[in-house]
């Protein structure tokens, strides 16, 4: 027998991604950056040869129209470029540019500093619990959101 929903444990999930999303637009907003843009830059200044439009879309696992729009801006403001993949003619290859590049090293520390200090009170053993969970609530989530096959 499956074990009932636990409300609480959803309202808890949920009431903490909301506090980290405040916490982000805190941290982020005085180097003009939000969170979503932060994401972006991070998951690209690990990929120097960048990656697909649609790859960076399933990373952040939003709607590929946000992530259009989301690579307009960061593109106007100089932070990302966006070229022809040479492997797939309908495809864009998503990169950091030098200015792009600048901003995220200023923003990682910071970003790493206060993520050390939310966690820090857990030891390894939580922090391990913690992320299977999560994880397998991601995964369920996503299953049920995604179209039946």
């Amino acid at each position: 027998m499956k074990p009932a929903p636990d409300p609480e444990l959803i309202s808890a999930v949920m009431t903490t991604a909301d506090a980290f999303l405040r916490a982000s637009q805190r941290l982020f907003r005085p180097l003009g950056l939000t969170a979503a843009q932060y994401n972006v830059l991070n998951l690209l200044a690990a990929q120097p040869d960048g990656i697909t439009q649609r790859e960076l879309g399933d990373l952040l696992v939003v709607d590929r129209s946000n992530v259009t729009g989301l690579l307009d801006r960061m593109g106007a403001s100089g932070w990302v470029r966006r070229a022809d993949d040479p492997e797939d003619r309908r495809a864009y290859r998503v990169r950091l540019t030098p200015a792009g590049r600048t901003l995220w090293s200023k923003a990682e520390p910071r970003y790493r500093a206060v993520a050390a200090q939310v966690v820090g009170g857990l030891g390894a053993a939580e922090r391990t619990l913690c992320l299977e969970a999560l994880r397998q609530m991601e995964q369920a989530a996503v299953r049920w959101s995604s179209p039946e096959t």
